[in-house]
């Protein structure tokens, strides 16, 4: 099978999805449609996989440029001619490859791409909607996306649920006393958040939370990951409840050092206001960390009711005070939730197993083209 996988930048996702195709006997192919905003992935292109020049990739995406992008993109599929297109996000990738008219395309969801973006205005709403029309099968990482794509009126039989799922080997429990001996946290609990300092991943919400908390417990440490355009705004908040010298800001880490920072850490909080099945939620599952995070419907399907972590109204920064006070006063008792969390890593995030429901996708937007009837059903 010839694969061209084509999406909106190259990021750490990126990367992992290009290099477990790589390893298949299928070709493989790579488009990106804009540069990275903020570099977060500094690893090449895997070996064996072939980067096209085109039209893309040099400006950040817009809209008048799509006419002239899915222009392109048909010279690149007359050229190349793949087997099966793998594009998104839906309103950019997915929607060029829409564009071009090719079939079979797997759409994939970003999450908030659908969870959020869809409903931006009328403008997003119909570009959502032509793509998914115009999709033959569609990767969503959790139920909240395929209900959001019905809702568009996608079919649910041409839905494939994919958990992107991390890499059971590398995510484990464990332990980084010399990295907390080096910032001298050798006591204390340490609340771990790794999420990009943007409005929609509610960084600041969970700071503010964190602060407050921090001031009732001198125990308490955060280990803060990332960047963005929230940091004038995070580091007035620790100012503001004089809690800065509680904080480590580690900055943007690459993938192969993130298991250290897992295992320095506690509790793992996130309030993020959209997610699918976050990535980062499952690697601290799959180290063994018990998990706080805001009451959101990908969320939701990993923590209702589940004895690896807390879910908190979303936007409720004293909810956050509250609960990351209540883990710290039972901070010798985590031990069942830290094992739930491995448990629950370990039945639903195998990257592995995972990977093999994406193939299964191409597969099935293949067969669905060899049977017009049941595209269009």
């Amino acid at each position: 099978m010839k694969i061209l996988y084509f999406s909106r930048s190259y990021t750490p996702h990126d990367h992992r999805f290009l290099r477990a195709l790589a390893g298949t006997p299928h070709s493989v192919s790579f488009l990106q449609l804009e540069p990275a905003k903020r570099q977060t992935e500094i690893r090449p292109v895997p070996a064996g996989v072939e980067v096209i020049p085109w039209l893309g990739g040099r400006a950040p995406f817009r809209w008048q440029d799509v006419p002239a992008l899915a222009a392109d993109l048909r010279r690149v599929v007359k050229e190349h001619q793949p087997d099966v297109i793998h594009a998104g996000p839906v309103q950019s990738a997915g929607y060029i490859a829409a564009m071009s008219g090719f079939q079979p395309l797997v759409t994939m969801s970003w999450g908030s791409d659908l969870l959020l973006d869809a409903d931006k205005n009328a403008w997003w709403q119909r570009v959502t909607r032509y793509t998914l029309k115009r999709t033959t099968v569609l990767a969503g990482d959790c139920l909240a996306v395929q209900q959001k794509a019905a809702r568009f009126g996608f079919p649910a039989e041409r839905a494939v649920l994919f958990p992107w799922g991390v890499d059971l080997q590398r995510f484990v429990p464990g332990q980084a006393e010399d990295f907390r001996a080096s910032l001298g946290w050798q006591d204390a609990f340490v609340v771990l958040s790794l999420r990009s300092w943007e409005q929609l991943y509610g960084v600041d919400v969970l700071v503010r939370g964190f602060a407050r908390a921090a001031q009732q417990a001198p125990g308490l440490r955060l280990l803060l990951l990332s960047g963005g355009s929230q940091a004038d705004v995070i580091r007035a908040i620790l100012e503001e409840h004089q809690v800065l010298d509680r904080v480590h800001f580690a900055g943007q880490i690459g993938q192969e050092d993130l298991p250290v920072y897992y295992h320095a850490a506690d509790l793992y909080a996130s309030a993020s206001h959209s997610d699918g099945s976050s990535v980062s939620l499952m690697e601290a599952l799959a180290c063994g960390l018990p998990a706080l995070v805001s009451d959101i419907p990908g969320n939701r399907e990993w923590l209702a009711n589940s004895p690896a972590g807390w879910l908190f109204p979303d936007g409720d920064d004293q909810a956050i005070t509250d609960a990351i006070l209540r883990a710290y006063r039972r901070r010798t008792e985590l031990q069942p939730v830290r094992t739930a969390a491995r448990a629950l890593a370990e039945k639903r995030a195998n990257w592995q197993e995972n990977f093999k429901r994406l193939l299964a996708a191409y597969e099935l937007a293949q067969e669905l083209v060899r049977s017009p009837f049941k595209v269009n059903a």
